[in-house]
């Protein structure tokens, strides 16, 4: 699926064991995994740029922290703020079933309240849904622009159309598009030095692999809008390592700009709903006639195929709508949903794109071609469910801040002192870590920098 030869087996390490975290789920080893993947695949660049093999180490313990590194980060000594909208969260519906609205941008709440003809106070939202059943009320959210997801049992999910189109697909897939020659690799101390990536992503899976990319070397530009509703907290934690710029890509001007950038970039990564990019000329097609040998990498929250390929998503609503929240409060005996102790879909779903990322870009170098990399959150998630369960997992005390304190490190920032969780995955040649501070969005002029 990936293309790269099997790894040594002295090549990684994988220390620590599960349980780490209160879950029925194997969230550590998940993150374990999806870390040290992507750690392989930068040793294996290094390899064909220099011939130099190298060990990957990866501890299980720092691994699953780094995949909650939002919960740590601190500026000046300040722990983030409330991480949910006010309104945000599970309500009960007239069938007494289960669904979970996603509130945190504002024009997402603006639609639910217009779906419901209500106040953005919880009293008020859960008195209107008492008007409906859990799957009319899903619908019609989504149809009116909000993004919430009916709670499903596993065998619920799997019965869906949805989840039988996935069922047929690989976790992640790296597709040959285009013919292209082999592109040379620029001079270097680092696997991805003089690597440039164009980051078209928000929230958390899309980010955490461009700043993946950085942690090794990458130059990174992450593009967003003036007008892009952000989060700042995930913005400060998964911006280390990258510039920022502006673009309105409803400009000419705007998508001028960045078809410039693309003829000039290695990596091109978004996570915008599948056909978002497509309609402003950046599909993966036109993205290799841009720039012949490309790396196009599309993240989704529930795949690029099915009656839900267009449908919005985040980590939250995914573990809602895919059993995982069902399974965790059974386990936890509970009636209703329990979430998993980490937004694991989305971080490890950012590793995976990632590695899919460096592995395309080592093929492209071998043989040529343009190449699209396919992720989605419902994809890692069937990958993790896959993992098995950990029998009194949730019995498991949380990590507390002792437990935390070998991963922190301090860097400075655009945002003042920041206190921040270091990359998980040790090289024993190229050590990982981020030459670029986090910056506000918008910080950088929408150019690259020279190789």
């Amino acid at each position: 699926m990936a293309g790269g030869e099997p790894a040594a087996l002295d090549a990684v390490t994988l220390s620590g064991e599960e349980p780490q975290l209160p879950s029925s789920f194997r969230v550590a080893a998940a993150a374990q995994v999806a870390i040290a993947a992507a750690g392989l695949a930068a040793a294996r660049i290094w390899k064909l740029r220099s011939g130099e093999v190298q060990q990957v180490t990866v501890d299980m313990r720092h691994a699953v922290v780094e995949c909650r590194s939002e919960r740590y980060l601190r500026v000046e000594g300040t722990p983030p703020p409330p991480a949910w909208d006010a309104i945000a969260g599970i309500y009960r519906t007239r069938d007494q079933r289960f669904v979970r609205l996603h509130t945190n941008f504002a024009h997402h709440r603006d639609a639910v309240c217009r779906v419901l003809n209500c106040k953005a106070e919880r009293d008020a939202v859960q008195a209107a849904l008492m008007q409906w059943d859990a799957e009319a009320f899903e619908t019609a959210a989504y149809g009116a622009g909000g993004v919430v997801s009916m709670m499903r049992s596993y065998e619920e999910w799997a019965a869906t159309p949805q989840a039988k189109e996935l069922a047929a697909l690989p976790v992640f897939s790296i597709e040959k598009i285009a013919e292209a020659a082999p592109k040379p690799w620029p001079k270097g101390d680092r696997p991805l030095s003089g690597l440039r990536v164009l980051d078209l992503s928000r929230v958390i899976a899309g980010p955490v692999a461009g700043r993946t990319l950085a942690a090794h070397g990458a130059d990174v530009l992450l593009v967003s809008g003036p007008g892009l509703p952000a989060i700042p907290w995930l913005t400060i934690d998964t911006g280390r390592g990258k510039l920022s710029a502006f673009l309105d890509l409803k400009s000419i001007g705007g998508r001028d700009k960045l078809k410039g950038l693309l003829a000039e970039a290695d990596i091109f990564s978004q996570g915008y709903r599948p056909q978002s990019l497509a309609h402003l000329g950046f599909s993966p097609e036109e993205a290799a006639k841009i720039n012949p040998g490309i790396v196009y990498v599309s993240l989704s929250a529930y795949g690029h195929v099915g009656p839900w390929a267009e449908r919005r998503g985040f980590d939250s609503l995914v573990q809602t709508s895919t059993g995982f929240n069902h399974a965790e409060g059974q386990a936890a005996g509970i009636d209703g949903p329990k979430e998993l102790p980490a937004q694991i879909l989305d971080h490890a779903t950012g590793y995976l794109m990632a590695f899919g990322a460096m592995m395309a870009k080592a093929r492209q170098g071998c043989e040529g071609g343009s190449w699209h990399v396919r992720v989605s959150l419902a994809q890692t998630g069937r990958w993790i469910w896959n993992f098995g369960r950990v029998a009194d997992g949730l019995e498991t005390e949380d990590l507390k801040g002792d437990a935390i304190k070998p991963f922190v490190e301090q860097t400075p920032s655009g945002f003042g002192p920041l206190q921040a969780i270091r990359h998980a995955a040790q090289l024993s040649r190229t050590p990982a870590f981020w030459a670029r501070p986090a910056v506000p969005l918008g910080s950088h002029p929408a150019q690259w920098p020279a190789r």
